[in-house]
């Protein structure tokens, strides 16, 4: 099949993803204002502003209510789609959330101004994502679907062609690729892109993270066999464990059937802007230097960049840093037992976990952690692969797994969390907020109604425009 030659969409993750991966998510509303009226000038297919870790990090680091940043940003971009990450049945939280809850806030985002949710399941069960997919297409949302990309024995391209088909068929309007790890070196993002743009008529984009160091050619590649959109980063934000940058990528394109037609200049300007901020969270230890590099060890171990950190941390705590390779090589065996998931929220912290402790107590499975009981119980949905009936059995004993969609098993929660909330109500969202943080949540409603008895209703307006960290 011959692919047909056109410009590559361009999706900024300067506002979510890339400060997510570089600095904990800690870009604040006030920092992100000034620039919007020039970033809504560049034409960008999109901008990824929402969702992730932004949700929590708002909430918990920087005293800001999310839905609010979301409204500002709609309001500051007027001519451009504002795209959000969202964890099928797990919303933006780390469990699974009742449908009542999913869809209400589905609703509530496309109502403040996401336009594009993207929406991914950590095992790429596709039943865990079917009711945010309705939710979106009843609010006239855009609902992309992303598959989990890993490697592995079950992990063919028949598999991926298989499940795209089924996406397609449910209803969702578009595919990313989402490459969380950077383990799709550029022959195969050739042969994946390829296979997809022969199985399904929507549009695939492709998204990945520079942890490994081969991801601009990954795009390269990707994009001459037919992908439509690219998810990349301002060159500041860039690079690391975030995204290739943006202007980098606008370049290489330029004068070739891909051209992206935006403004070099315009996104140099941008880039300025963000220059400083760069700077000083470097000088401050908030963006640390070792997330700037390649790390090979991710190629190597198939292990994301975040997950390797944490590996560390966890043995650093335990005072067992020199296990560090015997963690690593202990982390594909889970993963096998565990029935071979992708690696990334929250399946990634369960196996990293699991293999830690397998490692520490010198015997596999001594200690379980309650995730790993959740995922041998089909508590997180189904695996690609069984599980290993032996681990199985050691985890759960004879407890009977449930074998229907998790959510299948919750009834619905919005009205006692409406009831939970009423000291604290002062917009519908709120609602949406404690269903997802109760604790986080409750803290911040008492943080914002402290603030606003400190200060006497002349200078309340302008007090509301400032944003504490």
């Amino acid at each position: 099949m011959e692919v047909q030659k056109k410009p590559v969409g361009i999706t900024e993750t300067v506002l979510r993803d890339a400060h997510q991966s570089l600095i904990a998510t800690r870009m604040t509303t006030e920092q992100m204002l000034p620039i919007i009226d020039k970033m809504d000038k560049v034409g960008y297919y999109s901008v990824e502003c929402w969702g992730g870790a932004t949700f929590d990090a708002c909430l918990r680091f920087l005293k800001e209510d999310p839905w609010q940043r979301l409204r500002l940003l709609r309001d500051g971009f007027k001519n451009t789609k504002l795209q959000m990450l969202f964890r099928g049945q797990n919303i933006l939280g780390y469990n699974h959330y009742p449908d009542d809850v999913v869809e209400y806030f589905v609703q509530k985002s496309i109502a403040n101004g996401i336009d594009i949710i993207r929406i991914f399941d950590c095992l790429n069960d596709i039943r865990n994502l079917e009711t945010a997919v309705k939710a979106a297409n009843k609010e006239n949302g855009h609902a992309q679907i992303a598959l989990s990309y890993t490697l592995g024995d079950a992990y063919t391209l028949d598999y991926w062609k298989d499940i795209a088909k089924r996406i397609e068929d449910m209803g969702a309007n578009s595919i990313c690729i989402k490459d969380m790890a950077g383990l799709l070196v550029p022959y195969e993002a050739t042969k994946l892109v390829s296979a997809l743009k022969e199985t399904v008529q929507i549009p695939i984009q492709v998204h990945t993270h520079y942890t490994s160091g081969v991801a601009s050619m990954t795009y390269m590649k990707a994009v001459e066999a037919g992908a439509d959109v690219i998810d990349t980063a301002m060159s500041p934000m860039a690079l690391g464990t975030s995204q290739p940058a943006t202007e980098v990528m606008v370049q290489t394109f330029k004068g070739t059937p891909y051209d992206t037609g935006l403004d070099i200049n315009l996104l140099a300007e941008i880039a300025e802007y963000f220059r400083p901020m760069r700077e000083q969270w470097l000088e401050s230890g908030l963006m640390n230097a070792k997330v700037l590099g390649v790390n090979i060890k991710t190629l190597q171990y198939q292990v994301p960049g975040g997950m390797l950190s944490n590996l560390v941390s966890q043995l650093k705590e335990a005072h067992q840093e020199d296990k560090y390779y015997e963690v690593l090589e202990e982390v594909p065996r889970v993963r096998k037992d565990f029935g071979e998931p992708p690696l990334v929220t929250p399946s990634s912290q369960i196996v990293g976990t699991q293999a830690v402790l397998n490692v520490l107590a010198g015997e596999r499975y001594k200690m379980v952690t309650k995730e790993s009981k959740k995922i041998m119980m089909g508590e997180f949905g189904q695996t690609v692969k069984p599980f290993n009936p032996e681990v199985q059995k050691k985890i759960i004993g004879d407890a009977t797994p449930i074998t229907c969609r998790p959510a299948d098993l919750l009834e619905p929660k919005l009205p006692e969390y409406e009831k939970a909330i009423e000291q604290w109500k002062e917009q519908d969202e709120d609602v949406l907020t404690y269903a997802l943080f109760p604790q986080v949540a409750t803290d911040f409603f008492k943080y914002r109604q402290a603030q606003k008895t400190k200060v006497d209703p002349a200078v309340a307006d302008e007090k509301s425009k400032a944003y504490p960290v």
